[in-house]
């Protein structure tokens, strides 16, 4: 029988960053903010001081130091997925990170996030929860209106620009754009907020969340002369828009091409795509992603949609020290959600189910590490399972959007349709 690890201790209070390590937190958000030019536009924000709730769009890292500047001098508790605290747990702890598992329903977080509220310091909370795929917002979780009037403190949000042309998710290199952009707004004073429904809470969220990359890289006229910069987004436009096939997208260079039908794009440095030969169905990136996304929602109304099953490589992560290989088994993701089934080393089988109600999206990686590949990455309140299915036809990005989209499903058919851009 194997042994059971310790598990991440959820229940420890957020930490106040330690005096010693804030300038340290500035110093290493600096040179960012300074090589790309950074700029951050503030409004209605003449005398806020702490403690607010801070929310911010999710494109890169950088996100975080533009976060550091904007909020320069004062503290805040910034909330991470717990694969960021791998092998440094007690300095995230002391910089004052709290820690989440991504896509669970967690309270203890809620009371995590009252004590940072309480302590009179900035709660920072990416509410799209992972890296946007193509540069444009990411769902919402609908609790985010209940959360803000929970915590009865202001708030902010800090939207950035630029960050996802730069280093986009399917492709990390840094490719020195510049100058980027912030706009930080009060979107609610306390005040405000106690007059306020949760409702109108949400849509006021939603609407400043509406980010394009792309369409902010063109409007800006700004020029990425990286010559490898259509590299991975075949990770993203996984499906040939001239003969629909599926998983058969591949990308080198500037060039994106389908291995089935030979059609291939060229990806001009304002970010734009240009068939080589015939018509262009898709310019603008996003448009192309929006177009899988309908045809994945399409496939759920017919009841159509499945992935696998698929032979897959488990790794758990139960605590912050390091990934541990769980096994090998099967993953099936379809009507009903994910089920990953398998054994261990010593033999022992080991399951997690995911059902359609429980998931209004999930995270998913692209070649983590620059080595492990692609994955889809689950969790439940103690554990996450990173799960890499072996080489064969299959996208990490459809399974992402169909997650959603029986979501979307799931609540029409109950009688409760999402809000736009809520989930």
């Amino acid at each position: 029988m194997r042994e059971e690890p310790a598990r991440f201790d959820m229940s420890l209070p957020p930490v106040r960053t330690k005096w010693y390590l804030r300038p340290v937190t500035w110093a290493l958000s600096a040179p960012d903010t300074i090589r790309h030019r950074t700029v951050i536009r503030k409004t209605r924000t003449e005398g806020l001081k702490p403690p607010y709730v801070l929310l911010c769009n999710h494109n890169a890292f950088l996100d975080f130091k533009v976060a550091t500047k904007a909020i320069w001098p004062h503290r805040a508790n910034y909330v991470v997925a717990i694969d960021g605290f791998i092998g440094r747990e007690k300095l995230l702890r002391d910089v004052g990170c709290i820690c989440k598992r991504k896509f669970t329903q967690d309270i203890r977080l809620i009371r995590q996030l009252k004590r940072v509220a309480t302590n009179g310091d900035i709660a920072v909370i990416y509410p799209e929860a992972r890296y946007s795929l193509c540069g444009t917002t990411a769902v919402l979780p609908a609790s985010l209106g209940k959360l803000c009037k929970l915590l009865g403190v202001p708030v902010v949000t800090l939207i950035c620009h630029g960050h996802h042309v730069n280093s986009p998710f399917w492709n990390l290199h840094d490719r020195g754009v510049a100058p980027t952009e912030a706009e930080m707004n009060v979107l609610f004073t306390a005040e405000e907020l106690k007059n306020s429904s949760a409702d109108e809470v949400n849509d006021r969220i939603v609407e400043a969340f509406q980010y394009d990359d792309f369409a902010w890289q063109k409007a800006r006229g700004i020029r990425t002369p990286y010559e490898g910069r259509a590299e991975g987004l075949h990770k993203v436009l996984y499906q040939c828009p001239a003969c629909g096939a599926e998983y058969r997208m591949g990308s080198k260079g500037v060039k994106l091409f389908c291995e089935a039908c030979g059609k291939r794009w060229t990806m001009s440095e304002l970010g734009e795509l240009t068939a080589d030969e015939g018509e262009t169905e898709f310019s603008h990136i996003p448009d192309w992603y929006e177009w899988e996304r309908a045809n994945v929602r399409d496939e759920v109304a017919r009841g159509a949609y499945s992935s696998g099953p698929l032979p897959v490589t488990v790794d758990t992560l139960p605590n912050a020290k390091r990934f541990l290989r769980l096994g090998e088994g099967i993953m099936v993701h379809d009507m009903d959600g994910f089920t990953v089934r398998g054994t261990d080393g010593d033999g022992e089988p080991f399951e997690m189910v995911k059902t359609v109600p429980s998931l209004y999206s999930c995270h998913i990686e692209y070649e983590y590490l620059g080595k492990f590949g692609d994955c889809v990455d689950l969790n439940t309140l103690e554990d996450t399972w990173y799960i890499y299915p072996h080489d064969c036809g299959f996208s990490v990005t459809k399974m992402a959007l169909a997650t959603e989209e029986l979501y979307f499903a799931h609540c029409r058919a109950a009688g409760r349709p999402c809000r736009p851009g809520l989930a």
